[in-house]
């Protein structure tokens, strides 16, 4: 017999190509030598048998689809009602317990375990009914779509309900998207909900990122604790000189008492001065703006400042006298540390900067000392690029004197003048 697409072939009065003469009459032509048809006729039938049973991928509607679709969205056979914010979902306790709120609501002796409506209480703002929309849905799906702009909702969401794959994924996608825009809420959001490894990415992308990509946003949000944090950092990186940092943090002063000014970025240093040219006519004697009312609460963040590099340049020390922020005390103090550097460094003869190499055991391969030099260059007329405090700093090279350091011989003898390197 043939095979089973021959025979229904047949009986539809189709007859399969190299059949026909044959099955009539047995005319049917035959190959050279004395080879019959059948041979071709069963490899056609091989060749409909393989047809037949070779599978075909065909996609149909996946069952978390179908199970998303049918029980979230539309609430079939739902055993229990959700409601919150004026909203309500037909939902299904055997998925709702996914949720650890929900899991221990059900299991213990609560009321609410054999109740089929529930009232949620929703005591965090940032929690909408969006964002509990979606976390509901993903009880019953295996994937969520984020959108960074709502990410921050949905975290809130799936903290209270304590979906902890949810809350894996926030911090994932909160990671993939920092920048100027999104950096503190993140940083605040990352505090508020334990995720300990995106609030740190986040400081790290401030320590980074805050003297090259400055906006009138970005200084706005920063609160005084972070910018403290941030300042206080060894590892805060700034382009240029200290100064640099004492102009962003007077911007960032005036934006923190000034949050309605909407200008540029351009326009922000000159209003900055304006503004607090003004307060300094209201001040009484010789007050400076940070020992006001109104600055009390941003000296933490101005101690931080390394005072000592700036007044190294006359046109910074200048700014520093003119703006009057700065208490005159802390200036007093730096000066004199600065110039009793000096002093022990022109006068005690200092070795200047020790460099050494060490080999496994602690010998010293090699050993280099500076020495004191006296170099007189024109402004601008060379530059050098040092690490001060661990901050990457570029400096005139007339301003990187040896009196910046204080040699190992000569450090006993400093401990009872102030040293400008413990600042």
């Amino acid at each position: 017999m043939g095979s089973l697409s021959s025979r229904v072939l047949r009986r539809r009065g189709v007859v399969p190509r190299g059949a026909g003469a044959a099955g009539a009459g047995g005319g049917g032509k035959r190959k050279r030598g004395g080879a019959e048809g059948p041979a071709d006729s069963d490899s056609e039938a091989e060749r409909e048998e393989r047809l037949l049973n070779t599978p075909r991928r065909k996609k149909l509607k996946s069952t978390s689809k179908y199970i998303y679709q049918t029980l979230f969205l539309n609430g079939e056979n739902s055993d229990i009602k959700i409601c919150a914010l004026g909203e309500e979902w037909n939902l299904h306790k055997i998925y709702l317990c996914q949720s650890g709120y929900f899991s221990s609501m059900f299991s213990g002796s609560w009321k609410e375990s054999s109740m089929n409506v529930i009232e949620l209480e929703i005591p965090d703002q940032n929690i909408d009914i969006e964002a509990l929309q979606v976390a509901f849905g993903s009880l019953y799906r295996d994937d969520v779509l984020i959108k960074p702009s709502r990410v921050v909702a949905l975290l809130a969401a799936a903290s209270m309900l304590q979906l902890d794959g949810l809350i894996q994924q926030c911090g994932e996608t909160m990671k993939e998207t920092i920048n100027e825009k999104t950096v503190c809420g993140y940083y605040n959001s990352a505090g508020t909900y334990g995720l300990d490894s995106v609030k740190k990415k986040c400081l790290e992308w401030l320590l980074n990122n805050l003297m090259t990509h400055q906006s009138v946003e970005l200084f706005k949000e920063l609160s005084i604790n972070l910018m403290k944090q941030l300042i206080s950092s060894s590892n805060l990186f700034v382009m240029q000189v200290e100064m640099d940092v004492y102009t962003a943090l007077k911007k960032w002063m005036f934006l923190q008492l000034v949050p309605s000014w909407n200008g540029s970025l351009k326009q922000l240093l000159t209003e900055a001065d304006a503004w607090f040219a003004k307060r300094r006519k209201d001040l009484e004697g010789d007050v400076a703006f940070l020992e006001s009312e109104q600055g009390s609460a941003f000296l933490g963040v101005f101690t931080h400042l390394r005072l000592q590099y700036i007044i190294s340049d006359l046109a910074s020390a200048r700014i520093l006298e003119r703006d009057s922020l700065i208490p005159s005390e802390w200036l007093s103090s730096v000066y004199k540390q600065q110039w009793f550097a000096m002093l022990r460094a022109e006068q005690d003869n200092d070795i200047g900067l020790r460099l050494a190499s060490f080999d496994s055991s602690g010998k010293i391969i090699c050993s280099r000392t500076t020495g004191y030099q006296i170099l007189t260059l024109e402004k601008d007329q060379e530059q050098v690029v040092m690490n001060l405090d661990s901050r990457l700093l570029i400096f005139p090279l007339y301003i990187c004197c040896n009196f910046l350091y204080t040699s190992p011989e000569k450090k006993a003898d400093s401990e009872t003048q102030p040293d400008p390197g413990d600042t």
